[in-house]
């Protein structure tokens, strides 16, 4: 069975554990032997985008640029697993509509556990002034309308949260049954 690309997309609030999620669903993959690779927005962002701000503008740029990138690996059969906070549902949407062969998984989680977490600091200095665009505090946060799956944080492990997005991808026909997937494909 020959294996094909597709982009596990993982939106949420900061702190909902996008990146947590992300890094524990690449292990797994890798264990089965699928080419797999992470684009973190925050990585992207300091790579690629470090003269963009978090005005809508430069969010949707760089967010754009990111689908690039996930198309980019998608086609040449990577899943690539897009960890990212990416605010506003149209450019969700758009890029859904571009890559196709797309999984939307919304991590949720409330904006007071967020806070509660927050693993970078960024609530604390938004609640203190030094940060006036925080989403999910100054800035909105569209929660998505059609995610293929709802990661409740809150309530799931990360164990849970993976297992349930493997399901999902599978069952959409992107990945081979569990198990079955080539050996020797990991990256």
């Amino acid at each position: 069975m020959s294996h094909q690309g597709c982009v596990v997309w993982l939106t949420g609030l900061p702190g909902s554990g996008k990146t947590t999620i992300a890094r524990a669903l690449e292990a797994e993959l890798r264990t089965e032997g699928v080419p797999v690779e992470v684009l973190d927005g925050d990585e992207i962002r300091a790579a690629l985008s470090p003269e963009l701000g978090f005005s809508p503008a430069d969010r949707e740029l760089h967010n754009r640029r990111v689908i690039f990138l996930a198309k980019l690996l998608s086609r040449n059969g990577v899943v690539a697993i897009v960890s990212l906070i990416s605010p506003y549902r149209a450019v969700r949407d758009a890029a859904r509509e571009e890559l196709g062969r797309f999984v939307e998984v919304w991590v949720k989680c409330s904006i007071e556990e967020c806070i509660r977490r927050d693993p970078k600091g960024h609530y604390r200095r938004a609640l203190s002034g030094q940060n006036a665009q925080m989403t999910g505090v100054q800035a909105p946060y569209e929660p998505p309308e059609r995610a293929e799956l709802v990661a409740d944080t809150e309530q799931w492990s990360v164990e849970r949260c993976v297992a349930e997005i493997c399901g999902v991808v599978a069952a959409s026909g992107y990945l081979p049954p569990r198990g079955l997937a080539p050996r020797g494909l990991a990256q």
